[in-house]
């Protein structure tokens, strides 16, 4: 009786396609999402505490409490974001919001922060800018 002799295989093992990582939001997006959902009555106000440092959370309470993007029929979306770096670690940033044949305009300001996190600083939505007595 002849016995072949076969070397060890691993078990075979379907390929597995390369994972691509998770494209991450840049936070000029992230933002304007946030912010989005807040004027719109999305979100409660509150859920920007932690994203928020100065005058931009008063404001943004203000602003919220008309609810400007609230809409009846088609939601509101950010239909473009562009920004400016006037220094690294800083961003100005503006977004289109859309609704339906509507359009606004919605401008920001992110500061990166020594934690790496970045923060909205600044919030303001169409219209001439509200003066404060501290902003001097």
């Amino acid at each position: 009786m002849t016995r072949s002799v076969h070397p060890a295989t691993a078990p075979l093992v379907p390929g597995q396609t390369p994972r691509r990582p998770v494209p991450q939001l840049r936070p000029t997006d992230h933002f304007a999402e946030l912010l989005l959902g807040v004027l719109s009555g999305r979100r409660p106000v509150h859920s920007m505490l932690r994203h928020t440092v100065g005058h931009a959370y008063d404001d943004l309470a203000e602003l919220a409490e008309r609810g400007p993007l609230r809409t009846r029929g088609a939601a509101a979306v950010v239909r473009d974001i562009g920004y400016f770096e006037p220094r690294p670690g800083a961003l100005e940033v503006f977004a289109r919001i859309g609704a339906g044949d509507r359009l606004r305009a919605m401008a920001f300001r992110l500061e990166q922060g020594r934690d790496l996190r970045w923060r909205c600083t600044a919030v303001e939505l169409g219209g001439p800018r509200r003066t404060r007595a501290d902003d001097d």
